[in-house]
């Protein structure tokens, strides 16, 4: 999987006061009915979390092609590779701790080996989870499904992308992983927005640092700029909605045009976006930069911002991270 130079300009976004909050389960549920319609070999295999997933918005309006698996996750991709080798496309929804840990053996020798057209939607991705603590929160999802030959992995930043992306992917052969979260959070793009796979997206064009981020954590990327900015550090926001097929090109340009990288993600440092990043800085142009995300750890139960605020993971510890690879920061002028 590769990608081609893909960023030209920022992309227009909502305005501030114009960026209704949408839970992503909620858009994925309702995008998958709407597909439903266009696609008819779109068919959803739930692993017994339909009422959280919101997979049961299609179960609802299209009863016919939902299957309810029961908490049987390897059963499940083994289903799934079956309607995939007679023309059907199935959409696997679970949890992301479930999906990366539970069926993986499956998904690698049954789904991704053979190269079958499965999605892989891992819901409650992150660490904002509704309480569940430790066991369903997912660390390293991103950095199992970008090692696994063949599987592109996708995470997209809010409900607009994400409905644009799930379009994609039906239009898109083989394997795929989708990360979905579940709590509301900030619509960012415009209606119009499209999504392309492997495609970067420059949301802010700024000579300083840039900030490198996937995700709903983009969001905080861009509060993290603005804080920057009234510092009077001019930050560029390059998201990367595909982990793989990585954009190495706007990768490289953006450390190219700032000398300083921070990666921002809701996931361990080790192995996902900052881990992607490295990679490709190390192997194309080295650049001096930090990671902001999980630290080898794993979770526990608490209101989101306190979460949020001890895994480092907030706009100011994002700008914070930006301020320490620049040197001493700069004064506010």
């Amino acid at each position: 999987m590769s990608a081609s130079p893909t960023v030209t300009a920022p992309v227009a976004l909502r305005p501030i006061d114009d960026r209704p909050e949408v839970p992503m389960r909620d858009a994925w549920g309702k995008g998958l009915v709407a597909l439903a319609a266009e696609y008819p070999e779109l068919v959803v295999l739930d692993g017994d979390l339909a009422n959280s997933t919101r997979a049961d918005l299609f179960a609802a309006a299209v009863p016919d092609r939902f299957f309810e698996l029961g908490i049987a996750e390897q059963n499940m991709v083994g289903m799934a590779a079956g309607l995939a080798t007679v023309g059907y496309v199935p959409w696997i929804s679970t949890f992301a701790a479930f999906l990366a840990k539970r069926a993986l053996d499956q998904i690698r020798v049954v789904v991704a080996q053979p190269g079958l057209n499965v999605k892989l939607c891992g819901s409650y991705s992150g660490i904002l989870t509704g309480k569940t603590g430790k066991t369903h929160q997912s660390v390293e999802d991103l950095a199992v499904f970008r090692a696994m030959p063949g599987v592109a992995t996708i995470a997209p930043a809010d409900a607009i992308e994400l409905r644009s992306a799930m379009r994609a992917m039906m239009e898109t052969l083989g394997p795929v992983y989708l990360r979905l979260t579940r709590d509301p959070s900030p619509t960012i793009f415009p209606d119009d927005y499209a999504f392309r796979l492997g495609a970067g997206v420059l949301l802010c064009d700024g000579e300083d640092v840039a900030l490198i981020s996937t995700g709903v954590q983009t969001v905080r990327a861009l509060d993290a700029a603005d804080l920057l900015a009234a510092d009077g550090i001019a930050a560029t926001v390059l998201h990367l909605p595909t982990i793989k097929p990585l954009d190495t090109a706007a990768v490289v340009a953006a450390a190219e045009r700032t000398g300083a990288v921070v990666t921002a993600e809701d996931h361990s440092i080790i192995g996902g976006l900052g881990g992607a990043v490295a990679e490709a800085l190390a192997e194309t142009r080295p650049t001096p930069m930090r990671r902001v995300g999980w630290r080898d750890t794993y979770g526990e139960s608490g209101p989101n911002d306190a979460l949020l605020e001890k895994y480092g993971l907030t706009a100011a510890h994002v700008a914070a991270a930006a301020r320490e690879v620049l040197g001493a920061g700069r004064p506010a002028s």
